[in-house]
């Protein structure tokens, strides 16, 4: 047998190792071409397309009414909420997520985050880049996300389809992109964000999601500028061939051409008509903008698009946990529950992995109110906090790391951001010591720090 590599397999952005071309050398001694070879390889791997939907719970869920509940704590500790068992012995939650308790068999709880830091920017950018950089005083962001790292190394797992969307747009506190953009990787691997009049939604808000307003604003708009070269009111199936004919597409910005790319698409477009749902199954995930795009979101990860972000923030409630987070959790606890009762339904559970978390957790000991809002409430914490993983055949049905008995810190397993995004990284297969460019010509690693969490891969 003939070996040609010693060690693990090293992967370029187009998923080409070491070992593939090698391979190829291999293979031209009979008489494969290297196309040839990775036309099989990609057949091979047609089967298997990985995505990822993250759900950005800005301003910071607390820990102790989420995924670690402290009910032996004092008082002044445990909060609001009881405790409820879940369908895998020996893990408990908040009683105020009880779907989340019939599928924690399909989900890791990390109870072990931290970051050490209380500023709302610093521990967004930490968190969704996997690098300490930007802060409150130095707002720009310094490192590319995940989701445009996903972007620039994978791409969208079919062509016509963006590989990053944020629903309804992509942000951090009050950033648009904010932390969730490219950075130096360039502006062509921002997310595609579907609607940025409607942005920063509240889970009670009465706006009803449907298709973009977005994708049909651009129909209309374009239908004028064609003229007689193309009726996009008459055939949206033929509209593509005839832009790209008269050479409108390459005067259209980055966001234009991928909003024309959605619309003319047939993929994209049952992707994003949500009304084409069975209502019964769309009323699992709840009828609030959270649910809907939580459903858009898979309907997009099913269709081909690899990375999508579901924005629900609104989280900052140093006043009132009780009611702030209350009137909150039953959605991301319905949106959750649906989502993943409906990729297991889809075979789709194994590929598609769910990532709730927000930039950090919520003091332990509960405050006073604040000014004009005497009501207890909870204040910034990144010294211990949590995050849910779900799906993506991770080994599931566990608890990784804790805290102390009070919530305050870790005990066991301690976590920082760059081990979950290296977590993530290796699940996709993309290789973390690859450099890229920022503005100075300076090369930087996806990660430069961090081990993939390895007791759930």
């Amino acid at each position: 047998m003939l070996k040609l590599e010693h060690g693990a397999a090293k992967t370029n952005c187009q998923g080409i190792s070491r070992r593939t071309a090698l391979k190829a050398g291999f293979c031209g001694l009979l008489g494969l071409s290297l196309s040839d070879m990775l036309r099989l390889q990609a057949s091979a791997n047609a089967t298997r397309k990985k995505s990822i939907i993250l759900m950005w719970l800005d301003g910071g869920p607390s820990h102790l009414e989420t995924y670690d509940p402290k009910p032996e704590a004092p008082t002044e500790y445990r909060g609001p909420y009881g405790v409820i068992n879940t369908n895998v012995p020996g893990i408990r939650i908040a009683d105020i997520l009880p779907q989340h308790a019939r599928h924690a068999d399909k989900m890791v709880f990390i109870r072990s985050m931290h970051h050490d830091t209380g500023d709302h920017f610093a521990g967004a950018h930490w968190m969704l880049t996997g690098r300490a950089g930007s802060n409150a005083v130095n707002l720009p962001q310094m490192y590319p996300s995940l989701g445009s790292y996903v972007s620039r190394c994978v791409g969208p797992n079919q062509p016509g389809l963006p590989a990053y969307v944020g629903l309804p747009s992509a942000q951090s506190v009050y950033l648009f992109p904010g932390y969730m953009g490219a950075a130096y990787l360039g502006a062509q691997y921002n997310p595609f964000d579907v609607d940025r009049q409607q942005q920063y939604l509240g889970a009670n808000s009465t706006v009803r999601i449907g298709s973009p307003r977005r994708l049909q604003s651009l129909l209309r708009s374009q239908s004028g500028v064609m003229g007689s070269r193309v009726s996009l009111l008459r055939s949206l199936d033929t509209m593509r061939r005839d832009l790209d004919r008269s050479g409108v597409m390459e005067s259209m910005d980055r966001y234009q051409q991928q909003a024309v790319e959605l619309v003319t698409s047939p993929r994209a477009r049952d992707a994003f008509d949500i009304d084409r749902e069975d209502p019964r199954l769309a009323d699992r995930y709840g009828q609030g903008p959270w649910g809907r795009y939580t459903l858009m979101a898979r309907r997009l990860v099913e269709a081909g698009v690899t990375f999508v972000t579901v924005d629900m923030p609104h989280w900052d409630d140093h006043s009132n946990i009780r009611e702030g987070h209350g009137y909150k959790l039953p959605h991301v606890d319905r949106a959750v529950g649906g989502l993943l009762e409906d990729l297991q339904n889809r075979g789709l559970l194994n590929d598609v992995l769910l990532i709730v978390m927000g930039e950090f957790g919520r003091t332990p000991r509960i405050n006073t109110g604040q000014p004009g809002i005497p009501i207890p409430g909870r204040d910034h914490w990144g010294q211990g906090f949590s995050v849910l993983m779900a799906g993506g055949g991770l080994r599931a049905g566990q608890v990784i790391g804790a805290t102390n008995s009070r919530g305050e810190h870790p005990v066991r397993r301690a976590l920082r951001p760059h081990d979950l995004l290296h977590t993530v990284y290796r699940w996709l297969g993309v290789d973390v010591s690859q450099t890229f460019r920022d503005h100075s010509g300076r090369p930087h690693a996806i990660l430069d720090q961090g081990a993939p969490i390895h007791e759930i891969l």
